[in-house]
């Protein structure tokens, strides 16, 4: 083992930021780390053939070949990112304390699910919440969104922002246009006349100059004013966890989704530390391993495995440690959110994957099974076609 160890991650903002915090975690057990950025397959391809990547594990297995390769001493990962089988090869040596699991609601003006329109177009990138946002209020458009965080975001606000940024520039040229008329028609209504009136009109409108409104804007804004959008969204969802983790959270209105019904992914908000040399596996636990976090996502990913949904049905799994038992709530839901297998569970903590097996069997004997493999075919049929718009994984929001 080496003094420095090596530690691979995406180069998105939010993986660099998730893998500071493992680093800082380790440099307080005297561990010198040095991240290796590393560009994924998921990276490489673009977002129109993001269904051509297969079904998990696009984000992640560059990032332990880097190991498996010795090029890397551990990996950092979105543990939803990381598949539920095909792992053997590596271990997932600590799992830090979770941030926030639920999603979150974005509207420019902090409007929640329920107070949106009718016809209001809601951006995702996941399958699951999707379903969760047809299930919940089918009158709504969803529209597929990709990108990291703050991609996501800018092209919510850049359409109202480059609106207002319109109005403001015609306002401006319109008073310039007419104080130019008034001059060239020998001063007529310069000296109190109606240009005035109507100049006063545009003063009164707009309290800034277009120079001082644009210098009041975020930086986040101000991205989003040169971004060209093709798809104009009302509202998008995003992961609560992303959002804090790209210190973006208080930049934009937002109102947490009700978990009863958009029930998080297997593993949202939590990162996975994966290695492979027994020594860096001991130094990874002993640093960032958190026991319950361990348990709750254990029994997340147990029940996704025994499912075998993997990012090709909506399915949310949310668990929650209290006590001697893991509060579990899982929702299956069909495509469209019309048909849902669903149910909540107190799983003891002494037989936590047991249990969630089990858990599992049972809501598969009930219709989730039937219900994934519906999914899957169709999911599988659009990915043929080129059509199908995205998976869990892709989105890099948390």
């Amino acid at each position: 083992m080496t003094d420095t160890l090596r530690l691979a991650t995406r180069g998105s903002d939010l993986a660099l930021r998730q893998a500071g915090t493992v680093r800082d975690a380790l440099s307080s057990r005297r561990r010198d780390v040095e991240l290796r950025r590393v560009e994924t397959r998921g990276d490489q391809i673009p977002d129109e053939l993001i269904h051509r990547l297969g079904r998990t594990g696009a984000f992640v297995r560059a990032l332990d070949e880097e190991m498996l390769d010795g090029d890397a001493d551990l990996a950092v990962h979105s543990l939803k990112d990381v598949p539920t089988e095909g792992m053997d090869d590596v271990v997932i040596a600590g799992v830090p304390e979770r941030a926030p699991s639920g999603d979150v609601l974005v509207h420019p003006d902090g409007l929640g699910i329920d107070d949106l329109p009718a016809g209001s177009v809601v951006g995702t990138g996941s399958l699951r919440r999707t379903a969760q946002i047809k299930a919940a209020r089918p009158d709504l458009v969803v529209k597929p969104l990709r990108g990291n965080v703050d991609t996501r975001i800018e092209k919510l606000l850049a359409p109202r922002l480059q609106a207002e940024h319109e109005r403001r520039l015609i306002a401006s040229g319109e008073e310039s246009a007419m104080t130019a008329e008034e001059g060239r028609d020998g001063g007529e209504g310069g000296d109190g006349g109606e240009g005035d009136d109507e100049s006063d009109d545009i003063d009164e409108e707009f309290d800034r100059t277009v120079e001082e409104w644009f210098d009041s804007l975020s930086d986040l804004e101000r991205s989003a004013m040169e971004r060209k959008v093709e798809t104009e969204y009302d509202a998008i969802v995003l992961a609560e966890a992303g959002l804090r983790r790209s210190e973006l959270f208080y930049e934009v209105e937002t109102t947490r989704l009700p978990r009863e019904e958009f029930v998080p992914a297997a593993g949202q908000g939590a990162i996975a530390v994966t290695a492979t040399d027994p020594d860096v596996i001991e130094d990874v636990r002993s640093a960032v391993d958190h026991p319950r976090t361990r348990v709750a996502v254990t029994v997340e990913r147990t029940i996704l495995g025994e499912l075998n949904g993997g990012c090709v049905a909506p399915i949310g799994v949310s668990a929650l440690v209290q006590g001697e038992h893991v509060h579990t709530r899982v929702r299956v839901l069909s495509t469209d959110g019309t048909e849902e297998v669903a149910d909540t569970r107190d799983l003891s903590i002494r037989s936590h994957a047991k249990a969630a097996e089990e858990f599992a069997a049972d809501l598969a004997d009930r219709g989730a099974a039937d219900l994934i493999e519906a999914a899957r075919e169709e999911t599988e049929a659009e990915a043929d076609e080129g059509t199908r718009e995205g998976t869990e994984e892709e989105a890099d929001d948390e």
